[in-house]
């Protein structure tokens, strides 16, 4: 039987009007039966998110703040007005004291944090007539706060292998002394990869507020095109870059077993949204290029000596100073005598004079140098390989418009030429690259 791992955002449970769109998605396939839903999200401009009234009422309970009861008192609302309009029977009010109790007890701000999603899923499993699975029976982290990903497929498709319609709240899951655990923010993505995982979809649908992805961000580019299609590669470099439907780690369970992901829109259910794939063939008839998109905010710290080449560890030796710092670093492209590391300028500020120190006494360059606010834009697409002259192109649409190319760097797939920029060029760059492949 075909199955389908429905993840919905925020925003399509924001109220209970969103609860009903989505039970008549739901109802439109019969092998849509697994669902993660998040918290409530914005209900209009200026509205408060869960999550984030649920951080502030810690925030206020760890400070003697009493207003974080105020707080909690606003997040209660939102629960017993949706019970209420859908007419449901559980009694949300008990879980709401128990939840006051144990914030009042001193209780974790990731146990604070996780109470939206594990509401929001008793709600929906009621309304649904579905079972509620706790994320905490089947979501495993390791005392170091990393998934262990392992346990949590095997509990997870045992307790699943049932094949019930279930509602596994995102977000969360336990660790091994039995504390609540969060993923980072939009982590219900990754909870609704894995629950895929575990079951052998055959297809992992996200439903959020807007209709897949675009090329390219609409606040820089005036109506860009849609994607249709995508494999797990090339958004990855899109999201690593800042291209934000899907949280990033959210591919991993997914691709590693190639369950195709659909990106979808909640209010408009007919819209066929963007697949992910693994696989995905070069189509003639769309543009060379997948999606364009960047960040703003890196420094480059170059180093130059003569000779450099011939001196074994050097790379080393410079990579060993931003380990040391705890700073990761973004690329790296260098020339014979000289090496460049790019990293964020905000994780470099307080360490800069140190790292400057530190180069100077391991290598000994002739020169040493940091360029800051540069912007790095990566152009992506699978069909990049098969297409001549597809860097030519995008230099000559950047030096038309006059934009300097601060640094060029493309990884041995071909699937994307990432250059660097100043941060005042970043959105005329964009939009000078879209123009040029789509138009």
């Amino acid at each position: 039987m075909k199955k389908i791992v429905t993840k919905f955002g925020g925003s399509s449970l924001a109220n209970s009007g969103q609860f009903r769109k989505v039970k008549e998605i739901l109802e439109m396939d019969p092998a849509r039966c697994y669902v993660i839903p998040s918290a409530p999200g914005r209900r209009f401009d200026g509205d408060d998110k869960v999550t984030d009234l649920l951080y502030r009422c810690h925030s206020q309970r760890l400070a003697g703040d009493e207003s974080w009861r105020d707080t909690l008192d606003t997040i209660a609302a939102r629960y017993l007005d949706i019970a209420e309009e859908l007419g449901l029977k559980v009694d949300i009010g008990a879980e709401l004291d128990t939840i006051a109790a144990n914030i009042e007890a001193g209780a974790e701000r990731d146990y604070c944090a996780s109470r939206g999603e594990y509401l929001n899923g008793i709600l929906l499993a009621d309304f649904l007539g579905w079972r509620f699975m706790d994320a905490a029976k089947v979501i495993f982290f390791n005392a170091d706060g990393t998934l262990d990903a392992e346990k949590t497929n095997v509990v997870m498709m045992a307790l699943l292998a049932d094949g019930l319609p279930s509602v596994v709240p995102g977000f969360y899951g336990v660790l091994p002394d039995g504390r609540i655990h969060t993923f980072s923010r939009g982590g219900s993505d990754i909870t609704g990869a894995i629950v895929a995982r575990a079951v052998l979809a055959d297809t992992y649908e996200n439903w959020t507020d807007v209709s897949g992805f675009l090329m390219a961000d609409p606040r820089i580019v005036r109506n860009p095109r849609e994607i249709s299609a995508v494999t797990y590669a090339e958004l990855r470099e899109l999201s690593y870059m800042g291209a934000s439907v899907l949280h990033e780690d959210a591919m991993f369970p997914v691709h590693k077993v190639g369950i195709p992901t659909v990106i979808r829109n909640t209010n408009n259910p007919t819209h066929p949204g963007t697949l992910i794939s693994l696989h995905l063939p070069v189509e003639p008839t769309v543009p060379t290029i997948s999606g364009i998109a960047g960040r703003k905010g890196f420094s480059v710290v170059a180093v130059e000596k003569a000779m450099m080449n011939t001196e074994l560890g050097f790379g080393r030796k410079v990579l060993q100073v931003f380990e040391e710092a705890g700073i990761s670093f973004e690329h790296m492209p260098s020339g014979i005598d000289s090496i460049s590391v790019v990293v964020s300028g905000e994780a470099l500020e307080p360490h800069r004079e140190e790292i400057v120190r530190r180069i100077a006494d391991l290598t000994q360059p002739d020169v040493l140098s940091i360029h800051d606010h540069m912007a790095i834009i990566a152009t992506v697409g699978r069909g990049m390989v098969s297409n001549c002259g597809t860097a030519a192109r995008l230099f000559s649409a950047m030096s038309r418009a006059g934009i300097n190319v601060r640094m060029i760097d493309q990884g041995s797939s071909e699937l994307s030429i990432i250059v660097g920029v100043d941060d005042a060029d970043f959105e005329r760059t964009i939009e000078a690259i879209y123009n040029e492949f789509v138009g």
